[in-house]
């Protein structure tokens, strides 16, 4: 298929993250073992949570929600990755390219209204501990989670149907390990000046409108943990936000500097760090994050096993 005397581009090989073949075979078997840990984390925690009747309340329905997320997020690119690892000459379609985006932005978009809930849910638990069974009830819970998907199903749609307009010819190569837009951008034969501000917006509004919440509702957190006289109390809440801020930290650090950054910003191998680490590492951290000094998640595990 030609326009003029450009060949229009259909199927795309990815680079990956490195051109050594030595090393192909034991990226394999690490991600691999990457992703199945991941996989073993994330979807444990949410049998846990469905099993256990004591982790049936909204902070845990949550930390489900958000191993799903981060399940889904790392599968949408390791698969893929693993092909490429054996075989760097496979190739992929451009419906699978745009599919692979769209999984992705769709589980990173939800992720970030997931933390922004769960934001939300312990500032009622802390700050207003009385009304808690009452404002959280776990309906609301899953009204909120439901949300949280339902924005991001919608968000992607946006940048799809931008990208549904260019057309690809200028290389059939993408130097990254997944189908990452801002890779698309530089191979496409039309201006995609529009996608890139869209891409821009969003991800300002999106990511900057969550984190700003998140902060103005653990800033209120603080203020009252530092008005409790009881230093059991103080540690306790301490100790029930740490996971969630450590884990926020790390997605909103790496998210912000990969689509919120200046155009002068890190070289693509610098990119390809970025997306692993939000892509692969931070889904296999959060299980482990939420559950290692969890007393509650520990004991559903002992209940659950013994059984």
């Amino acid at each position: 298929m030609a326009e003029g005397n450009k060949t229009l581009v259909t199927d795309f090989v990815f680079i990956g993250l490195t051109d050594q073949p030595r090393l192909q075979s034991l990226l394999f078997i690490t991600f691999l073992t990457v992703y199945l840990i991941t996989l073993v984390g994330n979807l444990g925690l949410m049998v846990l949570i469905w099993k256990d009747p004591h982790l049936r309340t909204p902070m845990y329905l949550f930390l489900g929600g958000l191993a799903f997320a981060d399940a889904c997020t790392s599968t949408s690119a390791t698969p893929r990755m693993l092909v490429n690892f054996l075989d760097r000459s496979v190739t992929i379609s451009l419906a699978e390219c745009i599919t692979q985006f769209y999984f992705f932005a769709s589980s990173a978009t939800t992720e970030c209204f997931l933390l922004v809930v769960m934001a939300y849910d312990r500032y009622v638990a802390i700050c207003n501990p009385l009304l808690y069974p009452v404002v959280m009830s776990n309906r609301l819970c899953t009204q909120l989670i439901s949300i949280s998907y339902a924005i991001g199903f919608l968000h992607p749609l946006v940048h799809v149907s931008l990208l549904l307009r260019l057309t690809f010819c200028r290389s059939n190569t993408i130097h990254h390990f997944y189908c990452e837009i801002l890779q698309l951008f530089k191979i496409s034969c039309n201006d995609p000046s529009i996608n890139a501000l869209m891409i821009v917006i969003f991800a300002a509004l999106i990511q900057i409108s969550t984190l700003m919440t998140i902060i103005i509702s653990y800033t209120c957190v603080l203020f009252d943990i530092l008005k409790k006289k009881s230093e059991k109390g103080r540690s306790k809440d301490f100790s029930t936000c740490s996971a969630h801020l450590l884990s926020v930290s790390l997605y909103y650090g790496t998210l912000i500097v990969m689509y919120v950054r200046p155009a002068s910003g890190p070289a693509e191998d610098q990119d390809k760090i970025y997306s692993l680490f939000y892509m692969i590492i931070i889904p296999l951290l959060n299980p482990f994050i939420y559950s290692l000094r969890n007393k509650d998640v520990i004991g559903a595990f002992r209940r659950v096993t013994k059984n």
